[in-house]
C-alpha cells in the first residue's frame, strides 16, 4: 500500500540525463559503462530501496558540512572545477586546518564495509586527485563515515602528478572511443568485478559479449531485440 507508493515515487524520480562530458566521480569506473551512458544505451532502473540508501548518504554529507561550519573551518563547499572541455565535477569541501588547506571528500558506507575498510578506495584515490589537480592544491583528505554507527575514518592523500596524467589520458582516450562509436572492451574481470554486480547495463553488457565493437551496429542489435520481445 503505502511501500508501493513509496517505491513508485523513488522509480518516477529517475530520469535519464544525457552525459556529453565526463565527470570526476566516473574516475576508475569500467569504460563500458561509461560509454553506454554517454550513448544512452537501455539500463535497469536502481531499486528504490537503493536509490534511499544514496538518499540517506546525502543526509550525512549535509550534516558534516554543517558540522564544519559551525567549527569555523570550511572555506567553502560544493565548489565547481573551472570550466573544462571534456570533464566537470563538484568537490565536497575545501577546509583549512593548521592554516593549511585540504580538499575534503566525503564518502559514506554500510558497517560491514566500513569495517574492513584499512586504506582508501583506489576509485576514491583518483576522485580526490582530480579534485586536487584542477584546485591546484596538494593535499585532501578521504573522510569515510559508518551510515550505520557513524564511525569516521579518514586517510590523508598527497597530490600525485603522475597518476593525475594518466587518469586524464584514460579520459582522452575514452573520449576518442565514444567520439568514434567504439564500445570499450569489458573488464578483464568482468562478473567478479564489484561494479558489474551493480551496473545498470549488465544487461546489454552481456548481449556486446567481449572485446571493442562498433556501436552503431550493436545499437541496431539492440533494436531488433526490443522489437523481438513485443512481439
Amino acid at each position: 500500500m503505502l511501500k508501493e507508493l513509496i517505491d513508485k515515487f523513488y522509480l518516477d524520480q529517475q530520469k535519464r540525463k544525457e552525459q556529453t562530458r565526463f565527470y570526476i566521480t566516473d574516475a576508475g569506473k569500467c569504460g563500458r559503462a561509461v560509454f553506454f551512458k554517454f550513448k544512452n544505451a537501455p539500463r535497469e532502473k536502481m531499486e528504490p530501496r537503493i536509490l534511499r540508501v544514496y538518499e540517506r548518504g546525502e543526509y550525512l554529507h549535509r550534516n558534516i558540512i554543517s558540522i564544519l561550519i559551525r567549527m569555523g573551518i570550511l572555506v567553502a563547499s560544493e565548489v565547481n572545477i573551472p570550466n573544462q572541455e571534456i570533464i566537470g565535477g563538484r568537490a565536497d569541501a575545501i577546509v583549512s586546518l593548521n592554516n593549511e588547506l585540504y580538499l575534503l571528500d566525503i564518502k559514506s558506507m554500510n558497517s560491514m564495509i566500513f569495517r574492513n575498510l584499512n586504506e582508501p578506495k583506489e576509485e576514491n584515490i583518483y576522485q580526490l586527485q582530480l579534485y586536487l589537480h584542477y584546485f591546484n592544491m596538494k593535499k585532501g583528505i578521504l573522510f569515510y563515515i559508518d551510515k550505520d554507527k557513524q564511525d569516521i575514518k579518514e586517510f590523508v592523500i598527497n597530490y600525485d602528478k603522475d597518476l593525475v596524467q594518466s587518469l586524464l589520458k584514460g579520459f582522452t582516450d575514452l573520449k576518442q572511443k565514444v567520439d568514434s562509436n567504439v564500445i570499450p572492451d569489458r573488464l578483464s574481470d568482468y562478473l567478479q568485478n564489484w561494479q558489474c554486480q551493480y551496473c545498470q547495463f549488465r544487461e546489454v553488457c552481456s548481449l556486446a559479449g567481449p572485446g571493442e565493437i562498433n556501436w552503431a551496429n550493436f545499437k541496431t542489435k539492440i533494436e531488433e531485440k526490443s522489437k523481438a520481445a513485443e512481439i
